[in-house]
């Protein structure tokens, strides 16, 4: 399999799968002395881990991460340091439970990823679907981490969950501080309530829903990005669209702007302090590929779980026809854990360009 690695000069590999004895990754382009311990990236591991609340995947994985390479400390370093060579980090599984999957053998469940890799490689993991697995994510939630320390404390990542199904948060009470109070990562703590009370019952009904994630980032400066190939909306756009269950991604005002007419899209532009100060963001924050300076703000769309208890029309690979349950532990809304996926996705994008931009203009 090919196609492990995300980047250009600031890169990760992530390798392992679900049911395997550890995950891991090589993150590739981080400068040499940077502070860098454990610490650092274990507070956004946690964010996103399973077991946390009932409304998430059951599987019990502390998911400490372990750095094998790339740092170095003695007595004239306050802490370990990034040595400017490649940072492998280690995540052992602790809490497989490869007998659920036993009865899908041979059994394609609709939504995954089954078909699609026996398309193509002739045979399968079927344990948890193997390298297709959300459990991949933790780490490009590591490698986002390192990228966070790359880029700063002056650029300020933070996402949240707008939509599960069709209730959607009143913009009226948005407020990041209530992202931390919930198991949610909503900004409404309105519904926040409500979501409870609709994922539970979902979850006993063993039902799922999709849920769209809103990204921000802000202090970005302008100019990072290309006008071409390299634009930096079409990076995070890809960056997003690699988390598994996304189906769509859009930038600023996004399929919205279809209904604009040049006027309302206009981000109009005024002097505030001796700098240009835009008056609306539909654009995003990007103009032409290149960061504009404003806020960076995206949006991903993610589909329902696909495990889900309720029987299913599917195939064998025999191509005989059935009807399918899946068991196991599964997340009735994948997209709350998507939250800091998002974060760690948009920080790597971020931090590639960053360093291109430094490679290009100096």
């Amino acid at each position: 399999m090919s196609h492990n690695t995300f980047g250009h000069l600031f890169r990760f590999t992530s390798w392992g799968e679900s049911h395997g004895p550890a995950i891991g990754c090589v993150v590739d382009g981080c400068p040499a002395g940077i502070s860098l311990r454990p610490d650092d990236i274990q507070v956004y591991l946690d964010q996103r881990k399973p077991g946390t609340s009932k409304f998430v995947t059951q599987r019990q994985e502390p998911d400490r991460v372990k750095i094998l390479s790339g740092v170095f400390e003695d007595e004239d370093t306050d802490g370990p340091r990034t040595t400017g060579t490649p940072i492998s980090l280690l995540i052992e599984n602790k809490d497989q439970r490869s007998r659920d999957y036993g009865e899908i053998k041979d059994r394609y469940r609709p939504g995954h990823a089954d078909f699609t890799y026996d398309a193509k490689y002739g045979f399968r993991d079927y344990r948890g679907g193997g390298r297709s697995s959300a459990r991949e994510t933790a780490m490009r939630v590591a490698a986002g981490a390192i990228a966070r320390k790359i880029l700063g404390e002056g650029i300020q990542i933070r996402a949240c969950l707008t939509q599960i199904g069709t209730k959607m948060i009143d913009g009226e009470n948005w407020d990041w501080d209530e992202v931390g109070n919930n198991p949610f990562f909503c900004p409404d703590k309105d519904m926040a309530v409500e979501w409870a009370n609709y994922l539970d019952g979902l979850r006993k009904d063993g039902n799922s829903v999709g849920a769209i994630v809103e990204i921000h980032a802000s202090g970005v400066p302008a100019g990072w990005g290309a006008p071409v190939y390299g634009k930096l909306d079409t990076d995070i756009a890809a960056g997003l669209m690699s988390i598994n269950a996304a189906k769509g991604v859009e930038i600023g005002a996004g399929f919205a702007a279809a209904a604009f007419t040049g006027v309302e899209n206009a981000d109009e532009i005024r002097m505030q302090d001796g700098k240009p100060k835009f008056l609306s963001n539909h654009a995003g924050g990007i103009l032409g590929g290149i960061s504009n300076g404003d806020t960076i703000v995206a949006r991903m769309a993610i589909k329902p779980t696909s495990s889900i208890l309720t029987p299913v029309r599917s195939i064998t690979r025999k191509g005989e026809e059935i009807e399918l349950r899946t068991k196991g532990r599964h997340d009735p809304c994948v997209g709350i854990r998507g939250v800091p996926v998002a974060e760690a996705m948009l920080a790597c994008v971020l931090a590639d360009h960053k360093l291109r931009h430094q490679g290009q203009m100096g």
